[in-house]
C-alpha cells in the first residue's frame, strides 16, 4: 500500500476550517492510531532495583508526615511513558508504600482498583470493608474499587509494600476519585476470608446458593502460594512456566476485573521463555535473583527488584541461583484486553 495522506497535503483553508469546528482529518493519522503489524509502544523495559529505592523510602518517613501524606508513595514511573504520569506501563500504576510503627494511613475508599503486597517488614495490616488482614512478607492483599481500606503498623521498624493499581485506565476515563471515611470498626472475625476459603476447591455450603461475592477471598498468604508453586514445580515438565494464577474461589475466575496477578518459580538454574502476549505487565521479585531478556533489553534482578514489561514483548527468564528457585509476582492487564475482546497470546 502506498503512503497514507499527510495534514500538509491539504489545503491550509480547510485545516484551519476543520480546526475552528473542532474536527480532525483522520486519514493523516491512520498510522498512528492504526499502525500495521504491531503496536507503537512508548513504554521501555526497566528496573527498578529496591536496593537504590529503599533509603529514598527511609528518607520519605522524615519528609512526609503521614498526618501530611495520607499515602508515602513513590511511584515506579517508566521513562518512556513520561515520569509525571506515574505510570509503569499505560495501564499499571506501580508505588512502593511506607509505614512506620504507630501509623495509621487514615481509611478512605476510591474508584480505582488496589492490591499490596508486604516487601519488608512486620506486623503491619490493612483493614477491607471491617477485615482486618494480616501483612506478611508475599502477602497479597486485595482493596478492590468502592471498598473501604486502611492501614496500620502494630510492629516495630518500617514496613514497605508494593501497591499495584488500575489507576491509568480510571483516570483516562475521568473517574478517578476518593472520599474519606471515619476509621473502620474492625469485625470479631479478622482475617476471616481466609477461614471461609482456607483450602483450595473448598467453599462455604452457603456459597452454592447465594449470590456469588464479588470479592470473597481478600488476602492470598505467601505460605500457601509458596507451598503451591513449590508442589506444581516438582510435575511441570522443564522449561514450562511454573505459573499460578490468584482467582476468585466461588467463580474461578481473575480475582480482580481489570489487572490480573499470578505467582511463577524459577527452578534452580532455569531459563523459561515466557508466551509473547498483548498484554503489558510488572514483575516483582519475591525471592530470588537472575536476568529478564526483554525484546533484547537485558534487566538484571534480585530480591524485591521490579522489572516493566511492555505488551507484544520477548520475554526470557533466567534464575542464575543453580541450588535455589526465584519466585516472581506478575500483575497485568490481561482481564482487560479478555473482557474488551482484544487480548492475544503469539506463537
Amino acid at each position: 500500500m502506498s503512503a497514507t495522506a499527510t495534514s500538509d497535503d491539504l489545503p491550509a483553508s480547510y485545516r484551519q476550517g476543520l480546526i475552528d469546528k473542532n474536527l480532525a482529518a483522520l486519514w493523516p493519522l491512520m498510522r498512528t492510531a492504526l499502525p500495521h503489524g504491531k503496536p507503537d509502544r512508548r513504554t521501555v523495559p526497566v528496573v527498578w532495583h529496591y536496593r537504590d529505592i529503599r533509603p529514598d523510602m527511609l528518607k520519605a518517613a522524615e519528609l512526609a508526615p503521614i498526618e501530611k501524606a495520607e499515602r508515602r508513595v513513590l511511584a515506579l514511573a517508566n521513562p518512556g511513558l513520561g515520569l509525571e504520569n506515574v505510570q509503569a506501563t499505560p495501564s499499571i500504576f506501580i508505588g512502593l508504600q511506607l509505614i512506620m510503627p504507630g501509623e495509621t494511613a487514615p481509611n478512605h475508599r476510591h474508584s480505582p482498583s488496589a492490591v499490596r503486597m508486604v516487601i519488608e517488614g512486620e506486623g503491619g495490616y490493612t483493614v477491607v470493608q471491617g477485615e482486618k488482614c494480616p501483612m506478611e512478607k508475599g502477602d497479597l492483599i486485595l482493596t478492590p474499587s468502592g471498598l473501604w481500606h486502611e492501614h496500620g503498623h502494630a510492629g516495630k521498624g518500617p514496613v514497605i509494600w508494593l501497591d499495584a493499581l488500575d489507576l491509568p485506565i480510571v483516570r483516562a476515563l475521568e473517574a478517578s476519585y476518593a472520599v474519606e471515611g471515619e476509621p473502620q470498626t474492625v469485625r470479631n472475625e479478622p482475617d476471616s476470608s481466609q477461614t471461609r476459603y482456607r483450602q483450595a476447591g473448598l467453599v462455604p455450603y452457603r456459597s452454592l446458593d447465594a449470590r456469588r461475592a464479588r470479592y470473597p477471598l481478600l488476602r492470598y498468604p505467601w505460605k500457601q502460594v509458596h507451598e503451591a508453586l513449590t508442589a506444581l514445580g516438582d510435575v511441570t515438565p522443564q522449561h514450562e512456566p511454573v505459573q499460578l494464577a490468584y482467582v476468585n474461589p466461588e467463580t474461578g475466575r481473575e480475582c480482580m476485573p481489570v489487572l490480573g496477578f499470578s505467582a511463577m518459580m524459577l527452578r534452580p538454574g532455569e531459563t523459561i521463555a515466557l508466551p509473547r502476549r498483548s498484554a503489558s505487565a510488572v514483575l516483582h521479585v519475591i525471592d530470588g535473583e537472575g536476568e529478564a531478556e526483554v525484546d533484547g533489553t537485558t534487566l538484571t534482578f534480585s530480591d524485591s527488584d521490579t522489572m516493566a514489561i511492555p505488551t507484544h514483548a520477548k520475554v526470557l527468564l533466567a534464575n542464575r541461583r543453580t541450588k535455589a528457585p526465584a519466585f516472581l509476582f506478575q500483575i497485568d492487564d490481561a482481564p482487560l484486553q479478555r473482557k474488551c475482546g482484544f487480548y492475544e497470546i503469539f506463537n
